[in-house]
Parts: structure tokens; C-alpha cells; sequence
């Protein structure tokens, strides 16, 4: 079992940045992929970016690349979404989850997930 919690959302103006963390507890972070999710109102669940157990492979939707970092420290059982040059269609609740198989970006494919942190972009 793994518990997440995401801390980092915000308020933020087009063109800034946020910093999303998620926090993992339970045992063997580092034998799940870790994915970051992000869902509007009135739309399903989105993949974000995703990164394998080890950090070593990283995937990104097109829609952020260029712009977003994920990255993970399996000594502190976080990983950490790094948000810039944000738009207002970035606006969404954000999500962290966690896959016991190999990274994807199907959200069915996860087994745990965060409660969400809000993430609002003003034009």
C-alpha cells in the first residue's frame, strides 16, 4: 500500500512557475513508476508526465514538453513535477499516482493515487 499526498498548487500567472511535490509513505517507493495527472472541469483525467522506478526513463504529453520536469528521489520517497511558463489551459487539479507495473500513460494502469492539489493559471 502507498499513501501520497500532493503539496505545491496555486495561484499563479500565465508565463510563471510551480513546483508540485508529491510524498509517498508505505514501503518500496522506488518499485513503482510514478505519473502526473491533471483534470479540468467537465474533462477526464489527463496524463502529464511520468517517470520509471529507477528516474532513469521519463515521458512527457506533447502539450508539455519543453515546459514541465518530472523527477524523483527514491531516498526521500518524493517525486516533484516542476511547472514553467505556464498557461491558463494548464488550470486543472493535479494529480500524482503511483503504478506497480512499467511506466504508462493510462490512468487505469495506476494503482494509487493522491487526493489532487488545484493549479489555476491567470491570463
Amino acid at each position: 500500500q502507498v499513501q501520497l499526498v500532493e503539496s505545491g498548487g496555486g495561484l499563479v500567472q500565465a508565463g510563471g512557475s510551480l513546483r508540485l511535490s508529491c510524498a509517498a509513505s508505505g514501503r518500496s517507493f522506488s518499485t513503482y513508476a510514478m505519473g502526473w495527472f491533471c483534470q479540468a472541469p467537465g474533462k477526464e483525467r489527463e496524463f502529464v508526465a511520468g517517470i520509471s522506478r529507477s528516474g532513469a526513463v521519463t515521458y512527457y504529453a506533447d502539450s508539455v514538453k519543453g515546459r514541465f520536469t518530472i523527477s524523483r528521489d527514491n531516498a526521500k520517497n518524493t517525486v516533484t513535477l516542476q511547472m514553467n511558463s505556464l498557461k491558463p489551459e494548464d488550470t486543472a487539479v493535479y494529480y500524482c499516482a503511483a503504478d506497480r507495473g512499467v511506466l504508462t500513460a493510462s490512468p487505469s494502469e495506476y494503482d494509487y493515487w493522491g487526493q489532487g492539489t488545484q493549479v489555476t493559471v491567470s491570463s
